[in-house]
């Protein structure tokens, strides 16, 4: 008779490696040799999520293979949450094998610090979603085209570090949740003089839902991001009066190229943690469910939670 725990499918630690490499010739001595481990390994399922020109030259060693397991990566990082979403559902279409993944994470020179310190908290992340999948990730890092800030937050996100022949445990590296908290504090939250304000008083929120459409399509976003975000405001402005404390408000302006809105109680969220709503819920009553969907539906989210307040910011890009 099968005991319980024998039954049990056990958690497989994450292999999470940061790969610093030089120009072509470099990356292609370690990236062929990755490849080729998990093409021989019948329990995984190589993915190669590389940017141009290494893509091309990658494939190349492996014409045999199908071209589904090639993926540019300037399509494939487009967005942080949806990305790692993209990645959940990857290694659940696999299972039972794991993913041997080549992953190169993209760095565009035009982001905003906000934009890329929302990329180096996704290859945080990816240690706490993806532990105990048993999938396999190497992330290339270009030594001769990155900048130093990005060198940094690949020795901060990733538990191994690999250089040329030597792969090595990396003493840099910081836990998910030390890092998303690093980050948060590292933001600044001035909200301008000049915004629309509306109180939130009642549960029932049509008049909210209609006022953020309309001040959104006014200010430049397409009607399909306009209703993403009167979905999310929605969600959050619900949970605030549920579970927050009167008055609630949203606010909402412009700031460069971003549209901007804000929705805030007067709560202390005790239990608060940099985590939330980044690590997706297994079901729809865990906690974070709806900050997750939320992500998902705006170009960025940013908390502040402390003794003056709850306040929920998402931005869009007009």
């Amino acid at each position: 008779m099968t005991s319980r725990a024998t039954a049990v499918t056990e958690a497989r630690p994450l292999e999470h490696r940061a790969f610093l490499f030089g120009g072509l010739d470099d990356f292609l001595s370690r990236a062929v040799p990755f490849v080729r481990d998990g093409l021989d390994d019948d329990g995984r399922e190589v993915v190669v999520v590389v940017a141009e020109p290494r893509l091309t030259a990658l494939r190349d060693h492996f014409p045999g293979c199908a071209d589904d397991m090639f993926i540019d990566a300037s399509m494939f990082y487009s967005h942080p949450v949806r990305t790692l979403r993209s990645y959940l559902e990857l290694v659940k279409a696999k299972d039972p094998k794991r993913v041997h993944a080549l992953a190169e994470p993209v760095w565009r020179r035009e982001w905003t610090e906000r934009e890329t310190l929302e990329w180096a908290r996704y290859e945080s992340l990816i240690n706490e979603v993806f532990k105990g999948t048993g999938a396999s990730a190497l992330c290339p890092y270009d030594t001769y085209t990155l900048p130093p800030r990005i060198l940094e937050h690949a020795r901060r996100t990733h538990p191994r570090l690999v250089q040329g022949s030597t792969e090595t445990r990396n003493e840099r590296f910081t836990e998910p949740e030390a890092f998303s908290a690093e980050a948060d504090r590292a933001r600044v939250f001035p909200t301008p003089r000049e915004s629309d304000y509306l109180p939130v008083a009642s549960h029932d929120l049509h008049e909210l839902r209609r006022w953020v459409g309309d001040r959104s399509e006014r200010h430049g976003l397409s009607r399909q991001d306009a209703q993403n975000l009167v979905t999310a405001v929605n969600e959050v402005a619900a949970n605030a009066l549920r579970h927050g404390i009167p008055p609630v408000g949203v606010r909402l302006w412009t700031e460069d190229a971003d549209l901007v809105c804000e929705v805030g109680d007067n709560g202390y969220w005790r239990d608060f943690s940099p985590l939330v709503g980044f690590v997706p819920p297994r079901t729809a009553l865990d906690n974070g469910f709806g900050l997750w969907t939320v992500r998902l539906l705006v170009d960025l989210v940013e908390v502040r939670a402390g003794w003056d307040g709850t306040f929920v910011r998402m931005r869009l890009r007009r």
